[in-house]
């Protein structure tokens, strides 16, 4: 699934592609990634133009004109791209917004899982799941302060509450990961139990991460790739995610992989620390 990082890039690829075009007609090839009145997201769009691209967390925020936006989560394998209004279409490809200069912007989702939405501009917490959502890493609200003391609410192993979006919006399992191993804190370890000093370190670390991240067009394990059709490059900085059974890059001891709550986990037996 992209993470904040991929969906960050994706954003930023997208502006200029589509940027300032106004959309002649919405086809919907696979209605069911649009949520909501689906009869209504085709006629609404159409004469809307593209305003800009923002994201919050793992959701694009498509701003039209009139006050309206669309909502995209990518979930596992959503990409967009931009082709000729003529060009063939893909067997993936689900959505097409065809603009009035001859170009189209199609959404390929070969599981299906993504999702739209179309709602009113500042209503995105109140009519989609960014409502539930917790801070992003490098927000101002993002502190240890609020890292803390959401931490010491929970009594789950630390990999399950990283992954929890209501407490950090954006964190997926490819960077808890590799935040956890950087902190050297044992993915089950207990939430609670860790001490302040190093949740303060973790927090350091996850904004690090993330920020190298993003620098780096995001990680491209599986399938992801920007609206250019390009990979992302920090795949080549991953220190023990996809390493299991390899040197740890620190003391030379093996890095295991378990199962956590179902999800891949590698770490360190030797250098991470379990709080309990």
């Amino acid at each position: 699934m992209p993470e904040m990082p991929e969906v960050e890039t994706v954003r930023r690829s997208l502006i200029p592609l589509v940027k300032g075009k106004i959309i002649k007609k919405v086809t919907l090839w696979y209605p069911n990634i649009v949520t909501g009145d689906r009869d209504k997201f085709v006629s609404e769009l159409k004469g809307k133009k593209i305003i800009d691209v923002d994201r919050y967390a793992k959701f694009l925020l498509i701003r039209l004109s009139d006050n309206l936006t669309i909502v995209s989560h990518l979930r596992m394998e959503g990409k967009y791209h931009l082709v000729l209004s003529d060009a063939p279409k893909d067997k993936h490809d689900h959505v097409e917004f065809e603009f009035t200069d001859g170009t189209a912007l199609r959404y390929n989702d070969v599981r299906k899982f993504g999702r739209m939405q179309l709602i009113d501009t500042g209503t995105e917490r109140q009519t989609t799941g960014i409502g539930k959502l917790g801070v992003e890493p490098n927000s101002a609200e993002f502190t240890d302060q609020y890292f803390i003391s959401e931490l010491k609410k929970k009594k789950k192993n630390i990999k399950n509450t990283l992954l929890d979006q209501t407490i950090i919006a954006g964190l997926g399992n490819i960077y808890v990961d590799e935040v956890l191993w950087k902190s050297k804190i044992h993915p089950l370890s207990i939430a609670n139990k860790i001490p302040d000093d190093k949740i303060s370190e973790l927090r350091k670390v996850i904004n690090k991460e993330i920020k190298l991240a993003i620098e780096k067009h995001g990680t491209t394990v599986h399938t992801y790739l920007d609206a250019n059709g390009e990979a992302g490059g920090f795949q080549n900085y991953l220190e023990v995610y996809g390493h299991g059974g390899e040197e740890c890059p620190v003391c030379g001891n093996t890095l295991e992989k378990i199962k956590v709550n179902g999800r891949g986990t590698v770490f360190c037996p030797t250098c991470q620390v379990i709080y309990k």
